[in-house]
Parts: structure tokens; C-alpha cells; sequence
């Protein structure tokens, strides 16, 4: 049975998680060294449970989570609105809670909770039926964990579940003409948007604009992480001999920057490498996608792959100053046991898409 099992796995996409996980262990361990590796042995833990998850998850189905995937999506709106009222606070934000020795970050499980629970309604309806009540209704429930995570305030887990919510509806079959309008009407009503940001918000949006206007201050970050990037050349530094990073010039190194490290240690051949471990992961979903027949199955996996190329593009985009700071891990590397632990779910719900070959 277990050779059998092994054998339905799509091993492409095990491999690159797997291996995307070995090289981020090894980058926390080198932003945590003169820390004595403090964040590896909690990584390694986290790492251990993520790789029995990808496992785990296959063996009993995506349709599993589909059908309860209501109840998910309640208990993690409910998640939400506890953190809100019992949180604990961290760098102005209110986003975790403590479970006993555990601190979760709700809002990554709810991520995957609206995915499911998009996925299951959407399909378990044809394009046609009851066309605006559907898609109305579908942005209703995409809309309501948005609002819940922006009053952390944690914006750029929230701007994560736009482009899913339109790309699951594309998929649905709405139509790109209706997909542009909405994202054009999105871009207008930004200025006004803006009204409603809080202070250090509209500090970091400003700041990437031009971080020179406050070097010392809250353009810091958005200066160190370049000129980490930008000093590791081709080849890198070495491993362990960042001086950005090692001495900590760089805040949040080991999470929301960890790309700072390995594009100072590793330089652009150890960056290109890691982009070609994603590009790999994303090109074994899509080919699963591709193939299957079944439409909730289809609509899972745009949504949950939507969710990590966003998480990726967005996180390495403030490394190199092309996005604003939003405080977005970069899956399946970051330190953390919330995202790596929701991030192998998301791994494991595609491997159970490609496992049930039934539906090819």
C-alpha cells in the first residue's frame, strides 16, 4: 500500500516544496547564526510537521476539505474576529494568538479556508445559474476576511485575496472584459483609498516611492534590503559572511526578508535558483490543473496557486524595492510554523487533485 501510495504522489511538485524548504532551513539558520541558530530548531520542527502535512493531506482527499469547507470558512472568519479581540501585538499589529505554546497567524489559514470555500460554491453552480446572485455573493465571502485582516492591520495579506477571488471567478467563467473592468475600477478608487490607510501605511507606500525622504527612519528597511541584494554580486558572499544581514542591518531577516540573506550569500546564481524551484512548483500545479475535468478541483488549484505566486512576487519585490514593505512571508522559506504549515495544506490539497486519477 505504501508503494502504491508513493507511486500516485506527482513527485515534481513534492521535490520542489521539499526542496524549497531544505533551502530556506538553510537561510534561517545562517540570518539566526550569531544568534546561535535561535530560529532552527523551532524551523526544523515546523519543517518536520509541514512534510508529514504534504503527505497526510493526499491521503485523505481534497473532496474531504470540500465538503467542509463551510466550516472552515467559519471557524476561520471566527479566528479572525478573535484576534481582533484577544491578539497578541507585535511591531503596531495585532495578528497572532497563543494556543497554549503554539502562536498561530489566523489570517494564513484563512487564505486557504476562503479558497475552499470559494471553490465549493462557485462550482457546485454552472456559469449561468443565477449569474449576479452567485458572483455577488462569491465577492461577499471574499470580502468579509479582507475587512478582518485589514483591521489588524495586516494590508498585504489582505490585497492577497483580490486577485484570487477575480482569477477564480475568470476560471468560473466570467469573462476577462468583466475581470478588467473590475480591476480598472479597483485602480480608480485607490486615491480614495487612501483616505482610509493608517499613518505607517501611507509611510510605506511613500517610502517606496522614495526612501531616501527618511533613511534613518521608516525608509530604513526598503534601503538595507537593496543594498543587501544588490552587494552579493554574482556569486554571493558565502554562506554565513552577509555583512547586511549577518549584522543585522536588515530587520525581519529571517522572515519577511529572508531573500536578503540569499540574494547577499548566495548572489544572483543562488537567487535564480530559487526562482527556478518556484517556477518549477508552479509549472507542476498548473500542469494539474490543466488536466483535471473537474471544475471545483480546477478552481481550487487557481486559487491556491494564485495565492502563492502573489505571496512570492509581492515578497521578493520588496527586497528589491519593486513593492511596497507589507510584512509578507516568502512561502515555504520564511521562518514561521503558520504559513509553512498552511503553505504544505495548499501543497498537499494539489497532490490530492493529481492523486485521484478518476477525475483525468
Amino acid at each position: 500500500m505504501l508503494r502504491r501510495f508513493l507511486k500516485e504522489l506527482h513527485w515534481p511538485l513534492v521535490l520542489s516544496a521539499l526542496s524549497l524548504m531544505i533551502f530556506g532551513t538553510l537561510f534561517i539558520y545562517s540570518a539566526s547564526y550569531h544568534d546561535s541558530g535561535h530560529y532552527l530548531d523551532r524551523q526544523l520542527f515546523w519543517v518536520s510537521i509541514a512534510a508529514g502535512m504534504m503527505f497526510v493531506i493526499p491521503a485523505m482527499g481534497y473532496r474531504a476539505f470540500l465538503s467542509m469547507a463551510n466550516l472552515l470558512y467559519v471557524l476561520a472568519v471566527i479566528a479572525l474576529v478573535l484576534v481582533l479581540l484577544v491578539g497578541q501585538e507585535r511591531l503596531g499589529a495585532q495578528r497572532w494568538i497563543r494556543i497554549g505554546p503554539v502562536i498561530v497567524q489566523p489570517s494564513e489559514f484563512a487564505k486557504l479556508a476562503t479558497v475552499l470555500m470559494l471553490a465549493n460554491y462557485l462550482g457546485s453552480h454552472q456559469e449561468w445559474d443565477k449569474r449576479g446572485k452567485v458572483i455577488f455573493t462569491a465577492i461577499t465571502l471574499g470580502l468579509i476576511p479582507v475587512f478582518l485582516i485589514m483591521k489588524q492591520p495586516d494590508l498585504g495579506s489582505s490585497l492577497l485575496f483580490l486577485p484570487m477571488v477575480m482569477m477564480l471567478l475568470y476560471v468560473w467563467g466570467l469573462s476577462y472584459k468583466s475581470i478588467l473592468a473590475a480591476a480598472l475600477s479597483g485602480i480608480v478608487a485607490v486615491p480614495f483609498l487612501w483616505l482610509y490607510l493608517k499613518p505607517y501605511q501611507k509611510r510605506r507606500i511613500l517610502d517606496f516611492m522614495d526612501p531616501s525622504r527618511d533613511p534613518l527612519g521608516s525608509g530604513y528597511t526598503a534601503i538595507q534590503s537593496k543594498i543587501a541584494v544588490g552587494s552579493g554580486g554574482f556569486f554571493g558572499k558565502g554562506y554565513l559572511h552577509g555583512t547586511q544581514s549577518q549584522l543585522q542591518f536588515v530587520p525581519e531577516h529571517h522572515t519577511d526578508f529572508i531573500f536578503c540573506v540569499i540574494g547577499e550569500e548566495a548572489g544572483y546564481l543562488g537567487s535564480v535558483l530559487l526562482l527556478f524551484l518556484y517556477g518549477w512548483l508552479f509549472y507542476a500545479a498548473f500542469q494539474i490543473m490543466e488536466k483535471t475535468t473537474d471544475i471545483k478541483a480546477k478552481l481550487l488549484i487557481t486559487g491556491l496557486i494564485t495565492v502563492l505566486f502573489f505571496q512570492v512576487f509581492i515578497n521578493i519585490g520588496m527586497s528589491f524595492g519593486l513593492m511596497p514593505i507589507t510584512g509578507i512571508t516568502l512561502p515555504l522559506v520564511s521562518y514561521g510554523g503558520s504559513s509553512l504549515i498552511a503553505t504544505t495544506i495548499t501543497i498537499g490539497l494539489i497532490l490530492s487533485v493529481y492523486k485521484e486519477r478518476s477525475i483525468f
